[in-house]
Formats: structure tokens, C-alpha cells, sequence
């Protein structure tokens, strides 16, 4: 089975490397030549835990290349496409990526092909792709395409890879549906079929949900401030009932990443563009937009004057095991950080500041200690287990003022308090 997956950042790599690891022959296509000579040397353009192992087993025993020929859709029977899906400026979803691979796959192409899109897309999208490809034919050639999203999580690729779930299949025929399945057959988990209008919407709907949960907690959070109640114990009697569940109760500072937030201004395009009012999700963006600066409230609140104070920000990525900054509130926080003259000391496991962000006042360190020493305050924003579990009996000495705001609600706030330090959570006590 030859397999082409078009695109090779992070799902067109991980979906790459899948397959390979299944049992098929694939190969990766990107016209980027700086990412693709990255992957022929074994090496990932993305922070991913355990997932470079897998692509260097697979590209040692000859079941995955990459290239950047795009020749090679006409030697493969199966393609994937993999390629980006970002927001245009109004929240609706840029599908120019995804229309040049179908147009391309519609020239090139002598033979029928099963076309599979795991990009991230609007419903409606697989009849836009039929369309795109048939205009595109130089002589009608039968072909199907059929909706398989993905569900992976940063930081959790691997295991979600082969252990998802659900596969959600959706296709016009029976037969294409079958052979998608058939490609992830030694994986066992719950499979539905369906239509690809219905799969395309499972995704948003899905991610849409649990940004909900996220901003509803968000929300709670600050009630539970005002009259003296942690929303992390809250939460915890909440996730008994199996009927909420204890995933994505965590108060915070906000979502971000890839996909919730441009899935979630997706909908709400789809929304307006159909007339349909989407009021709820009009408020879990609200709350995500406004939930860092209830934060900054807390450290103006117990700073004051922040021209010139030393502020040390723990956590740059969006969340913990990736490097992933899209829309991190670790840069809202920074931002308005800089906006009232602080001098910033950052530090991330993985993350590195954006070029847009390297100014004089913000210094990013290598070390935790490094970052802290002569800090008036710090921020955690990211919960990496190496500020989770890290030594702050140690640390404490090394802060010019004990104050600590944890943007994830994850410290243990009874010892903090215990060894000097002042302890802000996020609803949390």
C-alpha cells in the first residue's frame, strides 16, 4: 500500500509516521525544502514527545521518505491531505492550502485515487474538494474523498495516534469508507461512519465543547474568588459525576494552541455566514479573551506601580510537552506586562520567545534559578512538571518579593503559603 501525505508539519507528520508504523509504505510531501531536508535527517520541525524515535524506526526500515516533488501524487493510490487550515482575519477558516492540493492532485492524476482529508475543515469542505479536483482533471478520472479528522493532543501524539478515541470515517460510498478503515484496522477503538459533513462537524463540534467546559470553569473561577471557595476543589466534586467528567475543569488563564480557538471562530463564522446564532460560543470566546487580564488584576492589585519591577514568567508554550506558541496566554500576559514598563525574565523548557517579542526588557534564561533570582513577582503560565514539582524551598531566597500568581491553579498553594511565600491561584486557595 503507497500512502502520500501531503503536508508534514504536525499532523501530516504524525499521520506519516502512523501509517508507516501500520504496515504501509508512505511517503511525505511538503514544498517546504528546509522541512523536508529536517525529516530526511531524522529530525522533527516540531517539539513532540517520543514521536522522533518512531520516524527515525520507520525511516530506517524503508516504510517512510519525504519529498518535495509534487510528481508524487501520480504514484500513489492513496493521499492524505494534512495541510493548514489558519483563521482569515474573520474568524472564517483559509482554505487556500487545502484547494492547491486539490487542484494539484486534480492535474497530475492518471489514475483513480482515494483522497482522504485530515486537515482540520469547515462542513462542507469534502464537496469543495470533489469540486476543485474535478475541475482541475485534464479527462474525468473516478476518485473519492472522504473526512477523517484527527483528535490528537500536543504533548500526547504519540499515544493518541495509536490509541485515539474514536476514528471517525466520513464518505459518499461504502467502499471508500472501508478502505479508509481498513487502513487503521490493528487499531481497536470505537469506529463511526458517517457522512463527510457529519465528520467534518464532529471535529469543531467536539473541540468547541471542550473549549466550553474550559471557559465555563474560567468563569466559576472568579465567582468562587469573591466568596472565599477554591474552584479547584469544586471541580474535583464535579468530575465525580460521570456525566461531566474531570477532564478540562482546570481553571486557568485561558486556553490557545492550534485548534480550539480557530475551530471555535470557525463555528461562529459558519454561524453568521448561515444566520445562526451561536451565543453560547460567542461567550466561551469572550471569557478566554478576558481571562488573563483578571490575572494581571490580581498582580496590579498586589504590585502596584509595575514600571521597573522584575517579573518572572514561568511557561511560554500554550501548554505543557510543545513548543507550540499559537495564541499562548503566557504572550497576552506578556504583553501587557511590557504595555506598563516591567522587565521581564522568561523561561520555558522547549518554547522560545517569537522574534516579534525580543525587546530589552524581556531576557529569557536557561535555568529556573536564573529566572527567578531578583524577581519582585512570578507568573506561572504553563504548567511544566519542572515548576509543578519544582524546589521552591530553594527558590524562595532567591526572589526579591515572594510573590507567586499561578496562571494554571497546579502549586501546592498550603506549602507555598507555608514557606513565605503569597500565593494567587485563579479561584484557587
Amino acid at each position: 500500500m503507497n500512502i502520500l501525505v501531503i503536508g508534514t508539519g504536525y499532523v501530516g507528520a504524525t499521520t506519516a509516521i502512523l501509517l508507516a508504523k501500520l504496515g504501509a509504505n508512505v511517503t511525505g510531501l511538503d514544498l517546504d525544502e528546509g522541512k523536508i531536508k529536517q525529516l530526511q535527517n531524522g529530525v522533527l520541525t516540531f517539539y513532540e514527545p517520543g514521536l522522533e524515535p518512531l520516524l527515525q524506526e520507520q525511516m530506517q526500515e524503508g516504510h517512510l521518505t519525504f519529498t518535495t516533488n509534487a510528481m508524487a501524487v501520480e504514484q500513489h493510490e492513496i493521499i492524505f491531505i494534512c495541510v493548514g487550515t489558519p483563521s482569515r482575519y474573520d474568524g472564517s477558516t483559509d482554505l487556500s492550502a487545502v484547494r492547491k492540493v486539490a487542484e494539484r492532485i486534480g492535474q497530475q492524476m492518471s489514475s483513480p485515487k482515494l483522497v482522504v482529508i485530515k486537515s482540520t475543515v469547515p462542513p462542507g469542505t469534502q464537496k469543495r474538494v470533489k469540486r476543485w479536483i474535478q475541475e482541475k482533471q485534464i479527462k474525468p478520472i473516478s476518485f473519492d474523498v472522504v473526512s477523517n479528522p484527527e483528535f490528537l493532543r500536543e504533548g500526547n501524539a504519540v499515544y493518541d495516534a495509536f490509541h485515539p478515541d474514536r476514528i471517525i470515517i466520513g464518505s459518499d460510498t461504502e467502499a471508500a469508507g472501508k478502505q479508509v478503515h481498513a487502513l487503521f484496522d490493528a487499531i481497536e477503538c470505537p469506529v463511526v461512519l458517517t457522512n463527510p459533513q457529519t465528520a467534518e462537524m464532529i471535529k469543531y463540534a467536539s473541540n468547541a465543547f471542550l473549549a466550553a467546559k474550559i471557559s465555563y470553569m474560567n468563569e466559576l473561577a472568579r465567582l468562587c474568588d469573591e466568596i472565599e471557595v477554591s474552584v479547584t476543589t469544586v471541580a474535583e466534586g464535579m468530575g465525580y459525576d460521570p456525566r461531566i467528567g474531570r477532564s478540562f475543569l482546570q481553571a486557568g488563564i485561558g486556553y490557545g494552541g492550534s485548534c480550539f480557538p480557530k475551530d471555535v471562530r470557525s463555528l461562529l463564522s459558519l454561524g453568521a455566514e448561515l444566520n445562526t446564532e451561536l451565543g453560547i460560543l460567542k461567550r466561551v470566546v469572550d471569557v478566554n479573551h478576558s481571562q488573563y487580564r483578571y490575572l494581571m488584576k490580581k498582580v496590579k492589585r498586589k504590585l502596584g506601580l509595575l514600571r521597573g519591577k522584575r517579573i518572572a514568567i514561568l511557561g511560554l508554550s500554550f501548554k505543557p510537552e510543545t513548543d507550540d506558541l499559537r495564541e499562548a496566554p503566557a504572550l497576552a500576559v506578556i504583553s501587557e506586562l511590557m504595555e506598563h514598563g516591567a522587565l521581564l525574565k522568561v523561561h520555558d523548557p522547549v518554547a522560545k520567545l517569537p522574534r516579534e517579542m525580543q525587546f530589552p526588557s524581556i531576557k529569557s534564561f536557561p535555568t529556573i534559578e536564573e529566572t527567578l533570582l531578583g524577581a519582585h513577582a512570578v507568573i506561572l503560565c504553563t504548567e511544566w512538571k519542572a515548576y509543578v514539582e519544582g524546589d521552591w524551598e530553594s527558590w524562595r531566597p532567591l526572589l526579591t518579593e515572594p510573590y507567586v500568581f499561578d496562571g494554571r491553579n497546579v502549586l501546592n498553594a498550603g506549602r507555598l503559603k507555608s514557606l513565605g511565600y503569597h500565593y494567587e491561584g485563579i479561584g484557587a486557595r
